[in-house]
């Protein structure tokens, strides 16, 4: 527990210990003085019972919590509280005939057994309903406390997968960059070297985004055509690209190279496979409060070839699967006419 939420506990427990007894004895002191009128020993002793019983119920807390009883079998656990507010409803009778007799001189109204015995049951009771709300109020406390930690390990296991599935994909977008960079080199040096200041621009951007896992869809459109203006060096007037985003949507939030892996995906396995080339389409916009995503390309659906990681899009579904749960899809469907669609749609955030 750290120290804000430790001193919070602390602040509530005995705000409750001084509301609750205070509130006993403001009773017992306005009815005393109705049946007796206003004497010393009422106004005195119900200051102490105020100040002892705090006392005796703080020490049967360091008890329960020393030798954590709320963790025993509840049969247990009840016997050993049920004889502590008994025993504490004793000592509480004995305090109070004490001090009303050291003040009035003689037993007065606890000459009588019946009035002692009542007095007994009452303080007893008072003490047992203190016990009940207590671990009533720990109970609920620790399932807070267990329910916020089991929550907090669940966050940093997704984080953790996310880092791991996000490192995964720089290695394969890298991969794929400098194949195409190695076939240029013999061809075109020229052209080579503006490939790889291209790259070196998207991994830049790569490098300097932020550690969270979601980043604003204008910058993974940035990376993104950076991307493609290095492929059109190798695709020539082969790929045609056509992009419809409104600008309205480009400050959505999205996981980080989910458009790249789409984008990567539909030139390998749709554009590339094509001899005379194809298209490419990328669009986004917000549909019922959710941003749709899609990148069309020339193609048809097919196996992966045997060369092919397949890392991508599993890759893509389960960061999408970690961070929006049954909020969020990957879809890749043919669309007729030697087309191929990826849709992604995940919760709005403008």
């Amino acid at each position: 527990m750290d120290d804000g939420l430790m001193k919070g506990t602390k602040g509530t427990y005995w705000l409750c210990q001084i509301a609750g007894w205070g509130a006993y004895c403001t009773v017992g002191v306005w009815t005393g003085v109705l049946d007796h009128g206003p004497r010393a020993s009422v106004l005195v002793g119900y200051i102490l019972f105020f100040a002892y019983s705090i006392g005796l119920t703080h020490l049967l807390r360091h008890q329960i919590r020393r030798r954590h009883w709320i963790s025993l079998p509840l049969p247990q656990a009840l016997l050993r509280l049920a004889a502590c507010s008994v025993a504490i409803g004793a000592i509480q009778t004995a305090l109070v005939v004490g001090v009303y007799t050291a003040i009035e001189g003689q037993l007065g109204v606890w000459s009588e057994k019946s009035s002692i015995a009542f007095l007994f049951m009452g303080v007893s009771v008072i003490t047992t309903i203190w016990t009940i709300l207590y671990l009533t109020m720990t109970t609920l406390r620790s399932s807070r406390e267990a329910r916020r930690n089991e929550m907090q390990m669940k966050l940093a296991l997704s984080n953790a997968e996310l880092d791991a599935l996000e490192a995964q994909l720089d290695p394969h977008f890298l991969f794929n960059c400098l194949n195409s960079i190695r076939g240029m080199i013999s061809e075109n040096p020229g052209l080579a070297q503006d490939m790889v200041t291209r790259l070196a621009n998207i991994l830049r951007h790569n490098l300097q985004r932020d550690k969270r896992h979601t980043v604003p869809l204008a910058g993974e459109l940035d990376a993104v055509t950076d991307y493609l203006a290095l492929e059109s060096i190798r695709f020539e007037d082969r790929l045609h690209v056509h992009l419809a985003v409104d600008q309205a949507f480009r400050q959505s939030l999205v996981p980080p190279m989910l458009l790249q892996t789409l984008v990567e995906n539909a030139i390998k396995h749709g554009v590339e496979e094509v001899p005379a080339g194809g298209d490419l389409f990328i669009r986004a916009g917000v549909e019922g409060g959710q941003l749709r995503i899609e990148v069309e390309n020339t193609g048809s659906l097919a196996e992966p070839r045997k060369d092919s990681t397949q890392v991508g899009l599993a890759n893509a579904r389960e960061r999408l699967r970690i961070l929006y749960g049954d909020g969020a899809r990957l879809q890749l469907a043919a669309s007729g006419e030697g087309r191929v669609t990826a849709t992604v749609l995940i919760p709005a955030s403008l």
